[in-house]
């Protein structure tokens, strides 16, 4: 079965907040590939797992009608709360259940959710729905992450990746489809047409309130924070810190360059 996480309406409240949307060189991805496979212009699209609704949005822009899915209330609530267009509705279901009729999505996508669901009975589903000609697109960012800023790009980047690598050590086990660039869900992906891209490098504009904002809306932070709340949280101050002393400021609301490679599995049924 799915994994959940991101349950918490407080945990929910944070993603919404610091999660960021798909960069523009992912977004160009899949748009060129859709294109190439004329799947748009195109009438509905379904963001799986869509959570706050950060890559719905991105959709919304493209397609007549976009329904964002999510297994969590509290995630589908902090979407709904977010302006939007009216062609973007959202609903809680999970991702191995879609609610919707046998080949009538025209493309179907997922932004950094996969690896949380039953990967088979999410492609049987994804099979089932999917129009022919109709595509996906399921991307993840991965944890190959670094931070620029002036002449201290390097030590910045260090702290981060300190704090980052105590995060991680209370990973699910399922961040091994991440680290293993989704290949296991690209092989189980039952479309002919289909491609694995793992290149993909992003600069998102970020605050250093942002990044450790960012680094706090993730899985396992949650996770480090409830087994012991109190190291989760100096960790965060000691790195914001630390990393407003390297840059020599102590706004938080000073712009860095926070870039990250993404993964993007693209097929056409």
């Amino acid at each position: 079965m799915a994994t959940q996480m991101f349950e918490g309406r407080g945990h929910a409240a944070v993603y919404q907040k610091y999660r960021f949307a798909p960069g523009k060189e992912l977004k160009q991805t899949i748009l060129s590939y859709l294109q190439e496979k004329k799947a748009i212009p195109a009438e509905l699209a379904v963001d799986v797992g869509c959570g706050s609704g950060q890559g719905t949005l991105f959709l919304g822009e493209h397609f007549k009608k976009v329904v964002g899915t999510d297994i969590s209330e509290a995630q589908i609530q902090e979407a709904k709360e977010t302006p939007c267009m009216p062609s973007i509705s959202y609903l809680v279901c999970p991702a191995e259940e879609l609610p919707f009729q046998d080949a009538s999505v025209d493309v179907l996508t997922s932004f950094t959710a996969a690896h949380w669901f039953d990967i088979g009975k999410f492609m049987r589903e994804a099979e089932r729905v999917v129009k022919p000609g109709g595509c996906v697109a399921i991307s993840t960012y991965t944890v190959d992450m670094s931070l620029r800023y002036g002449d201290c790009s390097e030590k910045l980047t260090k702290i981060f990746r300190e704090c980052w690598d105590r995060i991680l050590k209370y990973s699910h086990n399922r961040l091994k489809y991440v680290l293993e660039d989704y290949k296991e869900i690209f092989e189980a992906l039952p479309f002919p047409d289909k491609k694995r891209i793992t290149d993909i490098y992003d600069q998102i504009p970020m605050t250093v309130e942002g990044v450790v904002g960012y680094m706090e809306s993730a899985s396992p932070y949650q996770t480090f924070k409830k087994n012991d709340p109190q190291a989760a949280t100096s960790l965060l101050q000691e790195t914001e810190k630390r990393m407003l002393e390297t840059m020599g400021v102590s706004s938080r609301e000073t712009p860095v360059e926070f870039w990250v490679r993404h993964v993007c599995v693209l097929g056409c049924k």
